[in-house]
């Protein structure tokens, strides 16, 4: 008779790392940015924590703003013990092969990019399986500026960065790929946007600068009793649309959405696939007198 072994397997140890400030120096037109890859609990839903994959230790990331024209010195700590990853930035214009490699565990590697294209971009970790690294957390917005700004920079009062991604069962890639998330979410999860208001002014225009990173939903973007003064796809002033009442984004993409704001109440800001928007996909744009929050509760939608 076989002897069964009593061995017992090693225990998995439970990573949690303490998030770490990214360094952003400019020099000229030279930015030197320093982030971290690290394994973060993140909340995402009030009482529910993910073992998320993060930059810096957010979900999302740290918003990155540079300027049309820039070069960017990209430095990536892999805080992470067990596994590589690395930067893909859709805002550059550099060979993957060469400049979106992998950084191995607790090394790290440093980047030299050009920003010439200006517009709001993902970023995301590259590093196969990107499915797996996008889903668990790793991705973020970086803004390349403009060279001669927005055209309409001079009535643009308040301005805020808006993620939409998505949550599954944690670390299951059936669930990534299967398309059914347990959350869908503004910039990481359902609870801290509709706690805290986006703010603004009776006849503000506010400036939405919002990415749809997915992994595989799609964003049908609206902002509910208003239409869009300007839609700028892809935040690139050259692609720009008027009153337009939903604009779509893809997985991977991203606008800057204008709207001005006419009366005091609260607008409820959401994607228009419903079914995503009642999993957590959703804030609301208080307007007051004064832009000052006067706490009552919010509208549902």
């Amino acid at each position: 008779m076989e002897q069964e072994s009593t061995a017992e397997e090693p225990e998995i140890q439970h990573k949690n790392q303490p998030p770490v400030e990214p360094v952003i120096q400019r020099e000229g037109n030279i930015v030197n940015i320093e982030m971290t890859a690290q394994v973060t609990d993140v909340e995402i839903s009030e009482g529910v924590f993910y073992n998320a994959w993060t930059f810096n230790g957010t979900v999302p990331g740290p918003v990155i703003r540079v300027k049309e024209g820039d070069t960017l010195n990209f430095t990536l700590k892999n805080m992470d013990p067990d596994m590589p990853h690395s930067m893909d930035f859709h805002a550059v214009h550099a060979a993957p092969s060469k400049k979106f490699i992998d950084v191995m565990p607790s090394e790290q590697g440093t980047f030299t990019y050009p920003a010439s294209t200006p517009g709001v971009f993902m970023y995301h970790c590259g590093t196969s399986p990107i499915l797996l690294h996008v889903a668990n957390g790793m991705y973020g917005t970086i803004i390349v500026e403009p060279s001669n700004g927005y055209p309409s920079d001079s009535v643009v009062d308040r301005e805020y960065t808006i993620v939409q991604s998505e949550w599954y069962r944690e670390h299951d890639e059936d669930a990534f790929l299967d398309e059914n998330p347990e959350y869908v979410v503004f910039n990481g999860d359902d609870f801290t946007l509709k706690e805290q208001p986006l703010l603004a002014k009776v006849g503000d225009t506010v400036r939405l600068y919002v990415t749809n990173v997915g992994p595989n939903k799609v964003s049908s973007f609206h902002v509910v009793g208003t239409t869009m003064d300007q839609v700028y796809l892809d935040g690139n002033p050259k692609n720009v649309l008027y009153g337009m009442q939903t604009v779509l984004i893809p997985s991977g993409g991203a606008a800057v959405v204008e709207v001005t704001l006419t009366e005091e109440g609260d607008y409820p800001v959401l994607t228009h696939q419903l079914n995503d928007a009642s999993k957590g996909a959703t804030t609301i744009l208080r307007v007051t007198k004064d832009g000052k929050d006067n706490h009552e509760p919010a509208m549902n939608h």
